[in-house]
């Protein structure tokens, strides 16, 4: 499986964590399991009604998960497993930048490819935790018509505002382990500054390539 396909079927883990705000319930009360069935279906449908999304319209997807996607998942902690011993060399102010930068390349990579999956169909594995575990992993099957299921396994972890994502594992592959390689790549040849250059440049890429899809 190719990078660009893992990142493109992890665009689904994004959605996963997307509504939210939706449930019936507070965030922090809804076990993790439950979170990611009822969020993922929710998203899934909104984007299948949604006409200007469907249509096209990457900006609107970028506003959908910029605001409903963020507060669920952990991007400090992404951004410093995505980094491994690199992250211990930057400074406070280049952690912040470089976290920035990460978390804005998340949303709009994922925002090109995430209404491909609206009409996929999900099974959600039974969750193997112990009611007292404070970091579980929440497994998902993404269904393909005439191939095998797609394994999406979500780490999160337990905080006081509720389960909060801090990596994907597609297909048996880590995201950020994935990143890992290319970041410490950069820092070895430009440095921490030049990896937030890096991160800086493909943002306003991206941005450059939905603002054509509007």
């Amino acid at each position: 499986m190719t990078l660009t396909k893992i990142r493109s079927l992890a665009s689904t883990a994004l959605a996963a964590a997307a509504l939210v705000a939706a449930a019936p319930v507070p965030a922090q009360d809804v076990a993790p399991d439950q979170l990611v069935k009822t969020v993922t279906l929710e998203v899934v449908d909104l984007i299948a009604k949604d006409k200007e999304i469907r249509s096209g319209n990457r900006a609107k997807l970028v506003q959908l998960i910029d605001a409903k996607v963020l507060p669920h998942f952990n991007f400090h902690a992404m951004t410093a497993l995505a980094l491994g011993q690199s992250w211990n060399k930057a400074n406070p102010e280049q952690k912040k930048r470089l976290t920035e930068e990460f978390r804005t390349l998340l949303v709009r990579t994922y925002a090109s490819a995430l209404a491909a999956f609206s009409e996929q169909k999900f099974d959600f594995r039974p969750l193997r935790a112990k009611p007292s575990d404070t970091d579980v992993t929440v497994q998902v099957r993404v269904l393909q018509p005439g191939a095998q299921p797609v394994p999406i396994d979500y780490s999160m972890e337990k905080t006081a505002t509720g389960w909060k994502v801090y990596d994907v594992m597609v297909g048996g592959v880590s995201l950020v382990a994935n990143y890992r390689t290319e970041f410490n790549n950069v820092v070895r040849e430009s440095g921490i500054d030049g990896l937030v250059k890096n991160l800086s440049t493909k943002n306003r890429a991206l941005e450059g390539a939905g603002l054509e899809k509007k």
